[in-house]
């Protein structure tokens, strides 16, 4: 049975309950995996989504800031959630459903402003939980398992607008995108969407800062799907919903879409 996976950064649920109704309405993915939800568990609107046939949810959260849900029109069952880093953040939850396949759900850390983690205590959180993500998959070998989430990393030349001039801006620093790198190689995970659209640029977030986003195109492919080998070759149709950026106010990013037949 094929199912349509779709991971969004929505920035507050609540705030943003009516634009998540629309997706899950208009575009129906099986699996929704939101982050930075800013909520309680106790206060995301599941009533609202299990109307609409989302009636399993698994999720972390805290007042403000950070979250991870998973929504699934699927039965699954919570597998748990990391505190990388120990940051004490509701940064990752898991989920496995029916068919087998474990689905990961990741909020990376930010990591500031400024690129230096001598300075800059949040990008030394963001390197130092990418290291522990990778010491996780090298110890564990995650096995059908779908990774998706805003992963703070825009990782290849046409994942940004401009690689010369976002070089030195946190998101596309060379020690972040080795890093992720190595994350990716340590479960030997398969970036999903690059397989399905290996060429050009393809963002996933443009910044509230422009005054018209889609005119001056200025974006980053910050939100990731990834698998592991042994199911990669089943994902298949991977698509950026580019027009939910443009919904009355809406999320700085896009949804991520990919549909695997499994």
């Amino acid at each position: 049975m094929p199912f349509t996976l779709a991971t969004w950064n929505i920035n507050s649920v609540r705030l943003r309950e009516a634009l998540v109704c629309k997706l899950l309405t208009e575009e129906a993915p099986d699996v929704l995996c939101l982050q930075e939800c800013k909520s309680p568990v106790e206060k995301i609107p599941m009533e609202a989504f299990r109307a609409l046939g989302y009636g399993h949810v698994v999720a972390r959260g805290q007042k403000g800031y950070n979250g991870v849900a998973i929504l699934s029109k699927l039965p699954m069952r919570d597998m748990g959630d990391h505190d990388f880093a120990g940051l004490g953040h509701a940064r990752h939850v898991a989920a496995e459903l029916e068919n087998g396949v474990t689905v990961q759900n990741f909020y990376v850390p930010a990591g500031g402003d400024v690129p230096d983690r001598e300075v800059n205590e949040k990008f030394g959180q963001k390197l130092d939980y990418l290291a522990e993500m990778r010491d996780w998959f090298r110890a564990e070998a995650p096995k059908k398992s779908i990774l998706v989430g805003d992963l703070n990393i825009a990782p290849r030349e046409d994942d940004v607008w401009s690689h010369k001039q976002l070089l030195k801006v946190v998101s596309h620093t060379p020690v972040e995108v080795e890093a992720l790198a190595e994350t990716q190689e340590a479960g030997g995970w398969v970036d999903i969407t690059r397989k399905d659209i290996p060429e050009g640029q393809l963002y996933s977030w443009w910044s509230y800062r422009a005054r018209d986003w889609d005119a001056a195109d200025k974006g980053r492919r910050l939100d990731h799907v990834w698998a592991t080998p042994d199911i990669a070759s089943a994902g298949h149709s991977s698509r950026v919903l580019r027009d939910a950026r443009g919904w009355e106010k809406p999320s700085d990013h896009a949804p991520v879409f990919a549909t695997f037949d499994l």
